[in-house]
C-alpha cells in the first residue's frame, strides 16, 4: 500500500513542481516516447546480457513481492512454531524414529497437514525434513547440525536476494543510460546546426529529457523497487532461522515448549507472539495431535 502511495507521491511531486515552476509538460511528452525507447530498450537489454533466465523469472515474482510485502505474517509465525512444538514434543517423547513417516512423507502428514500455508513452502519442509533425517542417522551434534542448516540458510538466502542484485544493476546503470539518450539527441542537434535557434533549443531539451528520465527511473523507481525487495527477502529469511533455532535448542536438550520459545526470540518485531499468545496457540492443538 504505501508502496503505491509513494509512487503516487513521486509522479506527482516531481512533475508538479516542474508544472509549478512554469515548465512545459509537451516537451517531455514529445520526447519520452523515443527516450524511454533507448534507455528501457538498453536496460532490458542489458538486464538479459547479465542475468541467467533463473533470475530473470525469479525477478518477474519479485515485483510482486515489493507491493505485497513478505508472505509471512504473525499468524504463519504462531502456526510454525506450533509445528515446530508438534515434533520436537514427539521426538522428546517418542524419539527420532517415531518421526519418520512423518519426514519421508511430509504432505500425507497429520502434523505437517495441520499447517498448510507451510505445507505449501517447498524449501521449509525439505529444510524441516531434511535435518530431521539428519538426526535418524544419528547427526546429534548439535554444532554440526548448526553448521549444515546456517549453510543451508546461507544459500537460500543468497540466492532469494538475487533478483534484488539484479534490479539494483539495472539502477546503477539507468543513469548512463540516460546520458547515452541525451547524447544521440545532441548529436541529432549538431547535425542541425543551421536551424533557427528556437528549433535548436526544442531539440537540445529534448535530448536532456533522456538523462532526466535515466537518473529518474534510476533513483525514484528501480533503485528503492531494489531496497525494498531486499528488505522483504532479509525480513522472509527469519522465518527459516527460527527452524534453525527451535531444532538447534531441541538437539540441545530443552524440552519442547522451551524450544520454541526460543524460536519466538527469533521472530520480526512486528510478527512476534507474545509469551501469552504462543502459550494459548499451543494449548488449543489437540490432545491426539500432541
Amino acid at each position: 500500500m504505501f508502496q503505491i502511495i509513494g509512487v503516487v507521491l513521486l509522479f506527482g511531486l516531481v512533475f508538479g513542481s516542474f508544472i509549478m515552476s512554469g515548465g512545459n509538460m509537451g516537451v517531455i511528452i514529445e520526447a519520452a516516447p523515443h527516450e524511454l525507447m533507448a534507455i528501457l530498450g538498453a536496460g532490458v537489454a542489458s538486464f538479459l546480457i547479465s542475468n541467467s533466465m533463473t533470475v530473470i523469472k525469479a525477478t518477474g515474482g519479485g515485483m510482486a513481492k515489493i507491493f505485497a510485502g513478505p508472505k509471512w505474517k504473525k499468524s504463519d509465525y504462531n502456526d510454525l512454531l506450533s509445528l515446530l512444538f508438534l515434533l520436537t514434543k514427539t521426538m522428546k517423547s517418542k524419539g527420532v524414529i517415531a518421526l519418520e513417516s512423518h519426514i519421508e512423507n511430509p504432505h500425507d502428514s497429520s502434523i505437517f497437514s495441520r499447517y498448510p500455508k507451510i505445507g505449501k513452502d517447498h524449501f521449509a519442509i525439505d529444510f524441516i525434513c531434511d535435518t530431521l533425517r539428519m538426526m535418524t542417522m544419528n547427526l546429534e551434534d548439535p554444532h554440526q547440525v548448526e553448521d549444515c542448516m546456517e549453510q543451508q540458510l546461507e544459500k537460500h538466502h543468497h540466492e532469494g536476494l538475487m533478483p534484488a542484485h539484479a534490479l539494483q544493476s539495472l539502477a546503477d546503470a539507468l543513469p548512463a543510460l540516460g546520458i547515452v539518450a541525451a547524447v544521440l539527441g545532441i548529436i541529432k542537434t549538431m547535425g542541425a546546426i543551421t536551424q533557427p535557434p528556437e528549433i535548436l533549443g526544442e531539440m537540445i531539451g529534448s535530448a536532456l529529457v533522456g538523462t532526466f528520465l535515466g537518473v529518474f527511473m534510476a533513483y525514484g523507481l528501480v533503485g528503492p523497487m531494489a531496497t525494498r525487495l531486499t528488505a522483504v527477502v532479509d525480513e522472509e529469511s527469519s522465518f527459516y532461522k527460527i527452524i534453525r533455532s527451535v531444532l538447534v535448542a531441541h538437539l540441545h536438550g530443552n524440552a519442547a515448549q522451551i524450544s520454541v520459545e526460543i524460536g519466538r526470540g527469533g521472530v520480526p518485531s512486528t510478527s512476534q507472539p507474545s509469551f501469552a499468545q504462543l502459550e494459548e496457540a499451543l494449548t488449543q492443538i489437540p490432545a491426539e495431535a500432541a
